[in-house]
């Protein structure tokens, strides 16, 4: 129980009022994301019917939001400055996310787990597109783990499943329709720069697998844009009005004009029936339904590498 049924007084006052004070130390640092931790744990303390339940998940969503500002504001120009300072800002970005994807390696869990499933595609398909397939999948999966901790959402390492592909289980849960979206749709954006960095190595590299690495990547991205249960595509769309989900369902009908793979009809007749339901909120993510645009032409396009 969070709180008294008799009296009303919360269970928890003594450690909500130390994760404030955290919380409130954090934002005037200027560190939304630890912020966000400290709130997002409040608010597990607090019950759902309470005020103090309300304004904490007010406070979540105004800091979650700036994030997101503060994001849109610093992305480059297109004058050839702002090119340039986008390529200065991709680099960084790449070190930046280089740290964060070692660091999911040091986790036992997800180790013996790759292992497991890099046995299980090694004796299917020889070792180096096994190799390229696992790491391809991990990096889907730190997409997700990055705008988690980026968010402030508590989460685990990726776990690999043998055979079927990998996942990261959530501790807490995205406060709206649009954080689930970004998170959602980090997987398959992550997974995107994955196939494009196979498929230079495919093509200019060493490294001749790296092609069918980018193909079979991709193709997995795309399947996992699906509109639908719990995979990446059903997330985004539950941020798209529906102007953005036809939006979203001309895109991927674009895409098949382009390539002609039957994923992406799939892909399609969902898009199509979600755009015709009744779940779609009034007022879109904007962000999310042109993210989700770009990422099917993209892995349309990377889909046809052989």
């Amino acid at each position: 129980m969070l709180a008294c049924p008799a009296c009303a007084q919360l269970v928890h006052a003594k450690r909500l009022k130390a994760l404030a004070q955290q919380a409130q130390a954090a934002s005037a640092a200027g560190d939304s994301t630890a912020a966000l931790q400290s709130w997002r744990e409040a608010l597990e303390l607090l019950p759902e019917e309470s005020k103090q339940h309300a304004q904490v998940r007010a406070t979540i969503l105004e800091l979650s939001r700036g994030i997101d500002a503060t994001s849109a504001k610093s992305a480059p120009s297109s004058s050839a400055r702002g090119w340039w300072a986008g390529i200065g800002a991709l680099l960084l970005f790449i070190v930046g996310k280089g740290k964060l994807l070692l660091l999911g390696l040091t986790k036992a869990s997800t180790l013996f787990s790759m292992f497991l499933s890099l046995g299980v595609y090694w004796t299917a398909f020889g070792w180096k597109f096994a190799a390229g397939l696992v790491l391809s999948l991990y990096v889907h999966e730190m997409g997700h783990v990055a705008w988690l901790r980026r968010y402030g959402i508590a989460a685990s390492a990726p776990m690999f499943v043998p055979g079927l592909g990998a996942f990261v289980r959530m501790g807490q849960y995205p406060t709206d329709a649009r954080e689930d979206a970004r998170i959602g749709l980090a997987g398959p954006t992550w997974g995107l720069f994955a196939a494009l960095v196979f498929l230079a190595a495919g093509s200019f590299g060493p490294f001749p697998s790296g092609l069918a690495i980018a193909h079979v990547g991709a193709w997995i991205n795309l399947f996992n844009l699906l509109p639908v249960w719990q995979l990446d595509g059903a997330r985004g769309f539950r941020a798209l009005s529906r102007p953005q989900r036809w939006f979203a369902a001309a895109a991927i009908g674009l895409a098949w004009a382009l390539n002609g793979d039957g994923i992406l009809l799939l892909l399609l007749g969902v898009a199509v029936w979600r755009a015709c339901s009744k779940d779609a909120p009034a007022q879109g993510d904007r962000i999310a339904a042109f993210q989700y645009a770009a990422l099917i032409l993209g892995l349309g396009q990377l889909a046809r590498v052989h």
